[in-house]
């Protein structure tokens, strides 16, 4: 009887989350009827085609790469599949349909990720804890988990607020160190993009291994890391409580009835000169100007004030397999054999002006800077896979810090 409970109360949480989403205001793409593509591109002619058609706001773009042969992961809607299918096959571009329900797959996953909540450790205690998340959390359950990390191992872990977002959200950043001014630091921010839910997971794994982990002490002797979880926390509370697929800022757009920004192209860098929208109502809109949303400028703010101590910079992001430096990626496939691509960012995902990770090498100064893209599934990896993810991934985060200690820790 207990555990009926406990499976009506999730259908409850997914029949409210329904609710939401077909009763908010804004428009969204409909998922019911949605269908998800993989997609292969032989040719750069086909490659070109298919990167056009995603201008289409019924079309959403999961991942999309420069390298043919690589499948790109695209959602259509009911109304646009005719006319997208036949366009593929005019083309003779090979396509897959992975699902003709995407609104089950999203209904699938939040389900899931309630039972691994209700399942949880953390949450039979009721109360923050030590353990990083084996679910995908809301906000103020990272900002109570922080707060327990700081309390309780006040000798290394601080925090403090970086500004507040659109809806008054305080944006924070985790600093990890062994005391000592002036020390090199390490810069690892998540979630700019806000339906990437693995990246604010790795980051407060990341932090959790820090932390927690006797072993890694070495790792912040001579080295700080200051981490912030979630960049974009409107976004991100947005894909949970009312569209899974949201990506942008939650800002309103004067003029427009389409909501937020893009915040990696809001960077003053090339802004607005390649891979980023002047429409407000696209995906990757860039904003009326660099630096036009409070997150972008809070991060903009806080690294300018350390920029002589800020050497390297990893921005996470979601999904594809897609990495960094060579040492790095061969770390990342050491525990699980997952394989990585290396290259820069516009030559193995998409031409993108306007993000964080030109701005922050170009601009600010940093002596690395790497966009790092998780491996994923269907949307993100299941809770059942986000420890597996964060392993990896800090074991590519070692490599950059002794990069770091041995270049600039005499």
């Amino acid at each position: 009887m207990k555990s009926l409970t406990k499976m009506n109360m999730v259908y409850f949480i997914i029949i409210i989350f329904i609710i939401a989403v077909s009763s908010n205001g804004e428009h969204h793409p409909p998922l019911k009827g949605m269908q998800y593509f993989s997609i292969t591109c032989k040719t750069q002619e086909q490659l070109s085609l298919l990167k056009s058609s995603t201008n289409n706001p019924n079309v959403l773009t999961l991942k999309l790469s420069h390298i043919l042969g690589e499948s790109a992961d695209i959602l259509v809607t009911a109304d646009e599949l005719s006319q997208f299918k036949n366009i593929l096959s005019l083309h003779k571009i090979d396509y897959n349909i992975i699902t003709d329900d995407v609104e089950h797959l999203v209904h699938q996953e939040f389900l899931q990720n309630n039972i691994a909540r209700m399942q949880s450790s953390r949450t039979k205690l009721n109360k923050p804890s030590a353990e990083p998340f084996d679910y995908y959390p809301r906000y103020q359950e990272m900002e109570e988990y922080i707060t327990f990390l700081a309390k309780n191992y006040s000798k290394i872990v601080s925090f403090h607020s970086i500004g507040t977002t659109f809806q008054n959200r305080t944006l924070y950043v985790i600093k990890v160190s062994s005391g000592g001014n002036n020390k090199p630091q390490i810069l690892i921010d998540a979630g700019i993009h806000a339906r990437e839910w693995i990246a604010p997971s790795t980051a407060l794994y990341a932090i959790h291994q820090l932390v927690t982990n006797q072993n890694n002490t070495y790792l912040y002797k001579n080295v700080d890391w200051l981490i912030i979880p979630s960049l974009n926390p409107d976004g991100y509370e947005y894909t949970h409580s009312n569209y899974r697929f949201w990506r942008k800022t939650r800002s309103i757009n004067e003029g427009s009835t389409c909501i937020g920004t893009d915040a990696n192209r809001n960077f003053d860098l090339k802004w607005m000169t390649v891979g980023a929208s002047s429409n407000p109502c696209s995906e990757t809109y860039g904003g009326p100007k660099p630096f036009s949303e409070v997150e972008t400028l809070a991060l903009k703010n806080y690294v300018m004030a350390n920029k002589k101590t800020i050497k390297a910079y990893l921005t996470l992001h979601s999904y594809g397999q897609r990495s960094i430096a060579e040492k790095a990626a061969a770390a990342l496939a050491a525990p699980f054999g997952t394989r990585y691509t290396i290259g820069s960012s516009t030559n193995v995902l998409y031409a993108a002006a306007g993000g964080s990770d030109d701005w922050l090498m170009g601009v600010a100064g940093a002596n690395l800077s790497y966009t790092v893209e998780l491996p994923g599934g269907r949307f993100d990896p299941p809770p059942s896979r986000i420890e597996s993810v964060g392993i990896e991934t800090f074991e590519a985060f070692k490599i950059f810090q002794a990069y770091i200690e041995k270049k600039f820790v005499n």
